[in-house]
């Protein structure tokens, strides 16, 4: 994930005044000095930077801090407070109109996201229990309203378009049609191009003539640092943008874009898009992400994604089943895949206080090894499903060739439910405490490491 490099590097600027039992100015100082290094190689740019740590600096060298008990954690406290306020301080929400549709306007330079992103973003609306209409104003790039059209699809959102006509009159259709309709979101996917440039800021304007839309997003991509500043710049003075979407945090980028955006344009970044799956955008939360920069963890963040992720009917089934000890494959699989669906174990880790999610980068769910699994469990019956117990020889060559595996797989995923049931058996007996001393629950993902699981 972006901003890895600057965690690690103000980690170890905190680590050197943690070993301090009281704090001179020399030592905030030197400590400012790292910061002001680590921010400028994670691509802030130079002038928030220099206001930046002035700030924290004026607070740092403050009685109250160098006369505390832990000074150290005082200047932690002060550099999360000035993160979250240089990345605007609370979270910006979206303008909804009281009066249906609710124009959104999407812009960005060419290869920022802005077409998937717009849909997720419609598609986030939609859960959120809007109607949103997708319009297809980008009628230059190639294949763009076709792309539009099939995510959304997969998002199940209407997609408005008129082909390659003049774009002003797609918007005006598509707010009239979304009156008609009953759509009470509109999002217009208009053009971008490689650079800024006279004719795509005049077709933008018109269209904001034309339809007046109560929001205007800048869809910005955070790999390409500096620029993305810089655009944001040219977009707000011939626009007035409403605020940014920041896609692609999810890559090795330095980050330093989010961090620079609001300071030198004064627009809040409202929404990430943190990987390629349509349901992996979130609204930005700006205490939050300073958490996690400073790497103190995001646990709000975590608990959201889980109950995002997780089925709650499902999660009650299963807990009757656990109790009355009828855990079977089906709810073994179905686990799986839940988990699956919370991603990589180091976005995972990112939200924890005190991990590393660097040691855990590339660890992830096994897409081709839960494949194996899902073909597995789905070439046996139901009753086999419910009652493992029945499967002989026969059997299990019957569902190795019905998966295209080989029977020792076969045998592994039994082998690993097994260990799975009687671990859920012991703890819904009441031995969990007993086991928990004795050093015996090492924890579910414990009995799954082994060769050809999904971990």
């Amino acid at each position: 994930m972006a901003f890895e490099g600057l965690t690690e590097k103000l980690s170890n600027a905190f680590k050197k005044l943690r070993g301090k039992g009281r704090l001179t100015e020399a030592d905030v100082k030197e400590a400012m000095r790292e910061i002001r290094m680590a921010l400028l190689e994670a691509d802030v740019s130079y002038k928030v930077v220099k206001d930046f740590v002035s700030k924290v600096s004026e607070r740092a060298v403050g009685s109250d801090v160098l006369e505390s008990l832990t000074p150290a954690q005082m200047i932690v406290k002060i550099v999360n407070e000035e993160l979250t306020a240089l990345m605007g301080g609370e979270d910006a929400k979206l303008t909804i109109s009281s009066k249906p549709p609710t124009v959104v306007m999407l812009v960005g330079l060419q290869g920022a996201g802005k077409t998937t992103n717009g849909a997720k973003l419609a598609g986030l609306m939609k859960k959120q229990g809007k109607r949103p209409l997708l319009a297809a104003c980008d009628v230059y790039r190639p294949a763009a309203i076709e792309q539009l059209e099939v995510v959304g699809k997969q998002l199940d959102i209407p997609v408005f378009q008129m082909g390659q006509i003049d774009p002003v009159d797609i918007a005006k259709a598509a707010v009239e049609h979304a009156k008609k309709h009953g759509n009470d979101m509109v999002f217009l996917d208009t053009a971008g191009r490689l650079h800024v440039d006279e004719a795509l800021m005049l077709e933008l304007q018109n269209i904001k003539d034309a339809v007046s839309p109560h929001e205007i997003l800048l869809v910005v991509d955070a790999m390409i640092g500096q620029d993305a500043v810089n655009a944001a710049k040219n977009f707000d003075e011939a626009l007035d943008l409403t605020g940014v979407m920041l896609t692609k945090l999810d890559g090795d980028a330095r980050g330093g874009a989010a961090l620079s955006i609001r300071a030198v344009t004064g627009k809040p970044i409202k929404f990430v898009g943190m990987g390629e799956k349509l349901d992996q955008v979130d609204v930005f939360h700006p205490d939050r992400m300073a958490s996690r920069i400073l790497g103190m963890g995001d646990m709000l963040s975590l608990i959201e994604k889980a109950q995002q992720n997780f089925d709650l009917k499902k999660a009650q089934e299963l807990e009757q089943k656990l109790r009355k000890n009828k855990f079977t494959l089906a709810d073994f699989y179905d686990q799986l895949v839940q988990v699956k669906n919370m991603g990589s174990l180091s976005d995972i880790a990112g939200m924890l206080p005190g991990v590393d999610a660097k040691a855990l980068e590339g660890a992830s769910i096994d897409g081709s090894a839960l494949g194996r699994t899902e073909a597995i469990i789905l070439s046996m019956t139901a009753a086999e499903r419910e009652e493992p117990s029945i499967l002989n020889n026969s059997r299990k060559k019957r569902i190795a060739a019905g998966a295209g595996v080989q029977v020792v797989d076969v045998n592994r995923l039994l082998k690993q439910f097994e260990a799975m049931r009687q671990m859920t058996r012991q703890m819904t007996g009441g031995r969990m405490k007993k086991l928990a001393k004795k050093g015996r629950l090492g924890g579910m993902g414990g009995m799954g490491m082994g060769k050809g699981f999904p971990f």
